[in-house]
């Protein structure tokens, strides 16, 4: 059993971010998405360099993808790759309106002189997996259900060389595991079980035991959707309840104003893919 510290540590991280100066919510690919709410392109990148900002104040390292005209869904960084010890397993995302941006994320890695590892399965990245590497010796969670296929998750273990568990998500405005869990430390996570099959919930209950336990009302704010250090959490504003529980549980709440970005369907780590070296 995993015993929780009180006395938590931050951990330098390092980013990669892509600005959304082409962000549109063009069509709809997840229930969020409404093609007739207007966004306000300008205060969505306003929003998106407050969250760099914060970042860069926390002391991370941001890395920054170029945005590419025609692909307004880059800024949710995050589904373009999984990163682990160096080695990057790339996305093959479900929906062809997301599919040129896999390769805009290679051409990152490989410019980078990361050993990438091109995917023959559909899977989204950071979108669908989570990585804890004191979890059970370095444990990888990955979702299933409506984006990652699960044939994604095997060949992901055998990409990266570390466990993958998979988890079922089974209610459609948690259509990615990140918007449903989210590592809170090295060794621990937040949830809202409700997001998972009673299978799944069974799995995260004997796999973390002192994980913290978010409800609805945290979850459709987006605050599962969050970045965290080890002790500093920045999660989406609206994330009240949440923020609390994570304060209880010794962690710092950072919160961040992301609602033009929520109008695609996305936060806080949506916008943020982790790269570790």
């Amino acid at each position: 059993m995993v015993t929780v510290n009180q006395q938590r540590v931050p951990r330098k991280r390092t980013y990669l971010m892509c600005s959304p100066e082409h962000f549109a919510v063009e069509y709809a690919i997840n229930p969020w998405m409404d093609v007739t709410a207007p966004v306000d392109a300008e205060l969505a990148v306003k929003q998106w360099d407050r969250l760099r900002e914060t970042l860069v104040g926390l002391g991370h390292e941001v890395h920054l993808l170029t945005p590419e005209r025609g692909l307004p869904d880059m800024v949710y960084a995050a589904n373009g790759a999984f990163v682990v010890d160096g080695t990057a397993y790339g996305a093959q995302f479900k929906h062809e309106q997301r599919a040129a941006e896999a390769a805009a994320h290679r051409g990152f890695y490989e410019a980078q002189g990361w050993r990438f590892i091109a995917p023959s399965e559909t899977n989204e990245g950071e979108g669908d997996f989570a990585y804890l590497p004191e979890a059970h010796g370095g444990l990888i969670l990955a979702g299933h259900g409506f984006r990652t296929e699960l044939p994604a998750h095997a060949e992901a273990q055998e990409a990266l060389g570390r466990p993958v568990v998979s988890l079922r998500l089974v209610d459609p405005r948690f259509y990615h595991l990140d918007v449903a869990l989210a590592s809170i430390d090295d060794a621990n996570v937040v949830y809202y079980p409700g997001a998972f099959s009673v299978a799944s919930q069974k799995v995260l209950a004997q796999l973390f035991p002192d994980a913290v336990i978010a409800d609805d009302e945290d979850a459709l704010a987006f605050g599962l959707n969050l970045v965290s250090d080890g002790l500093n959490v920045v999660l989406n504003s609206e994330a009240n309840r949440l923020a609390g529980k994570l304060k209880a549980a010794g962690y710092h709440p950072v919160p961040v104003e992301l609602a033009e970005l929520k109008k695609g369907g996305g936060s806080v780590k949506c916008c943020i893919a982790e790269l570790r070296h």
